[in-house]
């Protein structure tokens, strides 16, 4: 059996809730474009394990992927497992808020979160560090569980960025220069240790667009 397991990040459909941060919030996504769904089905891996963070619009991309796509190609996808450590980072009391209003009435707090904002934590809420602890603790968990398999996961940007912090060995600052649109694949192997080989992780592709 193969030592490796293969991910597959995707980050959710567009958001209806514009100009808001919205991380922790779970803001409904917008999932019309079945073109856009069929040609990313089309590219993904068959007989996967999927994982979904808790929020709902990453759960909806998920069920949009299996509506638009031929059932024997996502075998397994209905039988999707939610698991909140792929979550976006919270934002605490900032969450609901517009970026403008927030610059307005906590001008001191919010200069401070973005001189360091991959450390600094919201009030309230969560680091973008702490994102990436948590999920580097899924995705050794899950990998581990499924060696020799491809896993799918519908997530979002941060999460994906912090996917790649723990894959290439990076500071939380330096993954947060990573763009990761909407739909988009990142590809990433976990291969196991054996005795020539300590194991680690390697990078398939960055951000892939939907074609």
């Amino acid at each position: 059996m193969s030592k490796t397991a293969r991910w597959t990040f995707i980050r959710h459909a567009p958001v209806i809730a514009k100009g808001l941060l919205y991380g922790a919030s779970d803001v409904p996504a917008d999932c019309s474009d079945q073109a856009a769904f069929a040609a990313l089905a089309g590219n993904l891996p068959t007989d996967a394990v999927w994982l979904s963070s808790h929020l709902s619009r990453a759960q909806d991309t998920l069920k949009a992927i299996i509506r638009s796509g031929p059932a024997e190609a996502l075998h397994g996808a209905d039988a999707f497992v939610i698991d909140r450590r792929f979550a976006e980072q919270d934002f605490g009391t900032w969450e609901g808020e517009s970026y403008a209003d927030l610059q307005d009435a906590q001008a001191t707090a919010y200069q401070q979160f973005w001189q360091d904002p991959a450390n600094a934590t919201p009030p309230g809420g969560e680091s973008f560090a702490a994102v990436v602890e948590r999920v580097a603790a899924a995705m050794a968990s899950w990998s581990q569980q499924h060696l020799g398999r491809d896993l799918i996961c519908v997530c979002h940007g941060g999460t994906i960025r912090a996917a790649l912090a723990v894959a290439l060995d990076l500071s939380p600052s330096a993954a947060l220069r990573f763009v990761s649109d909407h739909l988009a694949r990142t590809e990433l192997d976990y291969l196991a240790a054996d005795p020539t080989y300590e194991g680690g992780w390697r990078v398939r592709a960055v951000n892939l667009p939907v074609r």
